[in-house]
Parts: C-alpha cells; sequence; structure tokens
C-alpha cells in the first residue's frame, strides 16, 4: 500500500469521525436552522468552494460573501468557515494527491505541522471576543491580498518555478515550520493555500506539487481545529452545513466540468473583494 493510498483512506476515516461528532451537535441545536438566508448560503457555498479547486482558496471569498449578504455573525466566522469548508476541502484533497508523485516525506511532514499548528490556532482563537476576530479577519484579508497580488506579479518567491519533489535538510525543515505556522494561520481566516503555493515555489518545489501539500494540509488541519470550535461553540451550524453541501457540489463541477478559467482576471477581482471586505471588517470593529 502506497503512502497516497494511505493518507486517502487515513483522511477519509479522521473526516468520519468529525462528520458524526458535528452532526450530534447539529442534531442537539437543531432549532438554529430556520429557512432564513438558505439561498445565499448555498450560492456562496458553491462558488466559493468552486473557486477553491481552482486554486484561489475559499476563506476571502467566503468572508466576502457573509458580510455583503449578511448571513452570517462576525463573531463566529472563523469557526464557520473551517467546519464548513472541511467536507469540501477533504474532497479536494482526495482527489489531488494522485497529481503528482511527491515524496511521502515531505508530503505527511507538512501535512503533520499544519494539523499541529491548526490545533493550537483554534484553541486560541475561540475564546475571541467579535472585537478581536473582526480585527484578525480584517488584517488576514490585507495580508492575503498583498500575497496574491505579489503572485500574479511574480515578485519575490511567488513567481518561483522549481522541478523538486521532495525536500531534504534545512530546506524540509524550513517547509514543516512554516506549514505549522501557516496552520495556525488558518483558524483566524488566513487562507493557507496562496502562501503554500508561494513556500513550495520558494523552496524549489514543482508548483505542481503544491497542490497535493496545501489540500492535504487543508483536509487534516480543518477536522482538528474545526473540532475545538465546535466544542465550543463558536460557529453558525446552518451556515456550516449549506457550506458544505453546495460546496462539494462547486468541487465536483470544477474539477471534473470547468477545469480552467481566466484566473488572473479572477484574482484581481478577488484582490479587490478582499480589500473592500476588510475595510468593512475594520469598520465593524470600530464600532463594537
Amino acid at each position: 500500500m502506497n503512502a497516497v493510498l494511505i493518507l486517502r483512506v487515513v483522511l477519509i476515516l479522521f473526516t468520519l469521525v468529525f462528520a458524526v461528532y458535528w452532526i450530534k451537535d447539529c442534531i442537539a441545536h437543531k432549532e438554529e436552522f430556520t429557512k432564513e438566508k438558505l439561498f445565499p448560503l448555498g450560492i456562496i457555498g458553491f462558488i466559493t468552494n468552486f473557486l477553491d479547486t481552482l486554486g484561489i482558496g475559499s476563506f476571502a471569498t467566503t468572508q466576502a460573501g457573509f458580510k455583503f449578504t449578511k448571513s452570517s455573525p462576525d463573531a463566529v466566522m472563523p469557526g464557520t468557515l473551517n467546519v464548513g469548508d472541511t467536507i469540501p476541502v477533504v474532497t479536494e484533497a482526495v482527489l489531488f494527491f494522485g497529481l503528482i508523485e511527491i515524496a511521502p516525506v515531505t508530503l505527511v511532514g507538512m501535512i503533520a505541522a499544519s494539523v499541529l499548528g491548526a490545533v493550537l490556532g483554534a484553541s486560541i482563537v475561540s475564546k475571541w471576543s467579535v472585537k478581536y476576530v473582526r480585527i484578525a479577519l480584517g488584517c488576514a484579508l490585507i495580508a492575503l491580498a498583498i500575497v496574491f497580488i505579489c503572485k500574479l506579479l511574480e515578485i519575490g518567491p511567488f513567481g518561483a518555478a522549481g522541478t523538486a519533489t521532495a525536500l531534504h535538510g534545512i530546506k524540509l525543515v524550513i517547509g514543516i515550520v512554516v506549514n505549522f505556522l501557516l496552520g495556525a494561520f488558518m483558524m483566524i481566516g488566513v487562507g493557507l493555500y496562496a502562501p503554500c503555493m508561494a513556500l513550495c515555489g520558494a523552496l524549489g518545489l514543482n508548483l505542481k506539487v503544491a497542490f497535493p501539500i496545501m489540500m492535504g494540509s487543508c483536509a487534516f488541519l480543518m477536522p482538528s481545529g474545526s473540532m475545538k470550535f465546535i466544542k465550543e461553540g463558536k460557529y453558525d451550524r446552518k451556515a456550516s452545513v449549506m457550506l458544505t453541501i453546495f460546496g462539494v457540489l462547486g468541487v465536483f463541477v470544477a474539477y471534473f466540468i470547468v477545469k480552467e478559467l481566466p484566473l488572473t482576471a479572477l484574482t484581481w477581482i478577488v484582490i479587490c473583494v478582499m480589500l473592500f471586505t476588510s475595510g468593512m471588517f475594520f469598520r465593524d470593529a470600530a464600532k463594537s
């Protein structure tokens, strides 16, 4: 049994444990499942995970969707993002694990580091007040917008294109440490995809390797971190369910049907949305 198959099996079993834990919590709070805002939540789930499968990421666009439609409260947004996008991202990871041959030590090491970072990050973020959550989300969107701009303009490591499929020595240590930090940042709403792709490029990896690493990292860390948010009750149950149902549909449409879009123009639009939404978070944080 090769490493990729083992990862798929472990990931699916781990996700089943998460799903049972999550479903039990939803059943215990079934009174929250009203008909209000179902349509915008479904549209947000489909579009954001459709874009996620193409490599743009879903956190920034989901934050913008929630903010514009007022369909989910700011205070629980980090938890809602992580819980609601867990199963769609797991679906992506299962699909992308076989994209390219990658050294098992590199793949497993970076994924494990991101999970540890997520568990630590969720323990902290789940206790934050709404004001600190809004400030963190605003800062996260600005940071991610800067990363996207650098990526589009090929500034620094973001334009790097290596050929390696494995990391060794100090490069492996750097990859593990930085992915640990990215896992922690995921818990406050900083998407992992773009920074992880930049990290892989900077370390000389083939950028196709970034897909199984970044999707695998998110797929394993999100159930781990999400269980903490579920335990604390710091997430929007209805919104997370809608993100999951329509998000999985968006993943399959993007992977099997669309496959490719004019992503450069689309990414510039997403950057503008990020910056505008960031301003809204800061404005509301000042009011609170």
